[in-house]
């Protein structure tokens, strides 16, 4: 068996493919998938610059559409990964939480826990289910201030939503 340039592009498919399994990101699957077309593309016989071409022009379409299309796709439906301290949480509603290993009061913003400090008094320690309104991040420490109790309502708890 003479080895054949489409089966070099064919391994570096399967190389890219296998290397999209620790990043998730769609963007190696994308090229592995470019790959393998061009793997195609040089089974008909084309030259290396017509190879290197059909390379760029595959991943030059498949890339956009893999990370844009089917990347949300396989994305949890509200989770907003990656915005985490861009701004996009401030004023939403949550309830404080005590983690179990070390009793440290914070809440959970993306599925993610953050000590928390409130603003106004600097206190770090709140009793569990106290509503608080975020206000911002410094470094890993979510900046809150308390909702007075008259204006909480059993809605806060439930799911974060904007202030008004």
């Amino acid at each position: 068996m003479d080895w054949n340039p489409a089966y070099t592009w064919l391994v570096i498919a399967l190389l890219l493919s296998l290397a999209e399994l620790t990043s998730g990101a769609m963007l190696l699957l994308a090229l592995g998938i470019a790959a393998a077309l061009t793997a195609a593309v040089t089974a008909l016989g084309l030259s290396l610059p017509w190879q290197l071409l059909s390379m760029g022009i595959f991943a030059g379409v498949l890339v956009p559409l893999g990370v844009m299309v089917i990347r949300p796709r396989f994305s949890p439906k509200g989770v907003a990964y990656g915005t985490t301290g861009t701004g996009v949480e401030k004023g939403n509603h949550y309830e404080t939480l005590v983690r179990d290993f070390d009793n440290a009061t914070g809440i959970k913003v993306n599925g993610d826990f953050y000590r928390l400090c409130v603003i106004e008094s600097g206190d770090t320690d709140l009793p569990p289910g106290t509503r608080v309104i975020f206000k911002r991040f410094e470094g890993t420490t979510a900046l809150v201030t308390l909702i007075p109790p008259e204006n909480a309502s059993p809605q806060d708890a439930i799911s974060p939503r904007k202030e008004p």
